[in-house]
């Protein structure tokens, strides 16, 4: 409807200020369209040459690397329940630094929150520790009149949530919307854009939600480029920039990885000796927090990433591997015919040598996923399986190991449709103490391997103790070492 007017940087977060310009892109429910409306809006706003900073409400690693392909830069979460309220502002400053713009896409209805805490982890939660405007994405595709009714108690259940707009989704036809407006118009809410039925975007699903950029680079790409068009066409950008403007300062400091960490031996930032951690990704293991290498990078490692799908051997002078989460299980025959890299997987693990599993990188250190052959590192076997595990967890580390030390609490986040058949031989990792109390992964020598997705950022020893035990591994390649 609108283009943005000003140039990039004119607003108040242009710098490293805590004022950086911020809008959360919520909704009454799932499926009204956020991820459509939010990731838009990223990349209209990122087109006229606005630096957009793209954040995540929840533990979702999907969507964000969508954001990620709409704005040029990390997609970030905010989850409240695995990183602590109190860390919600540092890290969105940090990762906000330097942008014109941050947009927050929620999670599932806006004051949904993790399962029985109250506001925990809801979108209006972060809405309020960000002092944030919220826009309202509302599908309206089976209401007129009723769509003011829905937003005005939006708009009054909670005081302290900034309702500061709606975008209507999924409009049928210039007569329904027109009847939308007009009830709108008593509401006291602005409407913020108004988007056809017609305008969904191309964006295909599978068993875990959206298939990831990772697989699908070209076609997710003009995906977003439509989207941005559709978003340009039928909302307010520079109302919406304005509203985003408005906003007070953050009395919070920026996050920072290395004020995060005790100093370490494991090698300086500036010399040589550094243990070299490699990171698997590629489009079978797409599920990672940015911090994390953040993290692993300030706690004195080199990080060099690797895509199992491709890469033979683990990157040269590898005293460590953190393979997190994503979709082995759809990989399964190539990452089984990548007979070199698994055996030099193999190799390091029984070296010895530090490796942190979450998840998918558990399936692909089990003996095999459906029958397809994988690394053998662990005594299982995985299946894919009817049943979507899903939920947060607590858990707490059974004994020493080289992620975490005995005694360490941690949330987490289960996310899968596989289950993995124990063996003989390997250690459980966690006692989970919520919602149900039981145990967790595996621990064999070096490895520790889970189901739960744990946010580092909340536990920054994890990353630092993982460094430090790599620091005194044998590197791929050296003599005596993993071949």
């Amino acid at each position: 409807m609108k283009s943005t007017t000003g140039s990039a940087g004119g607003g108040t977060g242009g710098a490293a200020g805590r004022a950086v310009p911020r809008l959360v892109i919520a909704a009454p429910s799932s499926g009204a369209g956020k991820t459509t409306v939010a990731t838009g809006l990223m990349a209209a706003f990122a087109e006229a040459g606005l630096a957009v900073s793209p954040h995540k409400v929840g533990p979702d690693y999907i969507d964000p690397g969508y954001h990620s392909l709409a704005t040029g830069r990390p997609g970030r979460n905010l989850d409240a329940y695995l990183c602590g309220p109190d860390r919600i502002a540092p890290l969105f400053l940090h990762g906000a630094a330097g942008a014109d713009l941050a947009l927050v896409e929620g999670v599932m209805g806006l004051f949904d929150g993790a399962s029985g805490r109250g506001e925990l982890s809801s979108t209006a939660q972060v809405a309020k520790l960000l002092r944030a405007p919220v826009v309202l994405v509302v599908d309206a595709s089976s209401q007129s009149r009723s769509v003011a009714a829905l937003v005005h108690g939006f708009a009054s259940w909670d005081p302290e949530v900034r309702l500061a707009g709606v975008i209507l989704n999924k409009i049928g036809s210039d007569r329904h919307e027109e009847l939308l407006r007009e009830a709108m118009e008593s509401s006291g809410v602005p409407v913020l854009g108004a988007l056809r039925r017609t305008q969904e975007a191309r964006t295909p699903s599978r068993h875990l939600g959206l298939v990831p950029v990772a697989e699908r680079r070209a076609e997710a790409m003009e995906s977003v480029r439509e989207l941005a068009a559709r978003v340009r066409e039928g909302c307010d950008l520079d109302a919406l920039l304005a509203l985003a403007r408005n906003v007070p300062e953050l009395a919070d400091a920026p996050w920072d990885p290395a004020a995060e960490l005790p100093p370490s031996g494991a090698g300086s930032a500036a010399g040589p000796g550094k243990p070299l951690i490699a990171v698997a990704g590629g489009a079978a293991f797409t599920f990672s927090y940015a911090e994390h290498a953040e993290l692993l990078a300030a706690a004195g490692a080199e990080v060099a990433p690797f895509d199992p799908l491709r890469d033979e051997q683990l990157p040269s002078g590898t005293q460590g591997l953190v393979i997190g989460g994503g979709f082995p299980e759809v990989y399964a025959p190539d990452l089984s015919a990548n007979a070199p890299l698994r055996a030099a997987v193999a190799a390091l693990a029984a070296s010895g040598a530090p490796v942190s599993a979450e998840c998918a990188g558990l399936l692909y250190l089990s003996r095999s996923i459906d029958g397809k052959p994988m690394c053998g590192v662990l005594p299982g076997e995985a299946r894919m399986s009817e049943r979507l595990t899903l939920g947060y967890r607590e858990a707490v580390a059974l004994e020493d190991n080289a992620l975490a030390a005995a005694g360490t609490r941690v949330r987490g986040h289960e996310f899968h449709r596989t289950a993995l058949e124990p063996g003989a031989g390997a250690r459980p990792a966690w006692g989970l103490t919520h919602p149900e109390r039981r145990v967790e992964g595996y621990l064999h020598g070096g490895v520790h391997a889970s189901y739960l997705h744990v946010h580092w950022a909340a536990e920054p020893s994890l990353a630092g103790r993982l460094v430090e035990s790599a620091a005194r591994s044998t590197p791929v390649g050296a003599p005596g070492g993993a071949r």
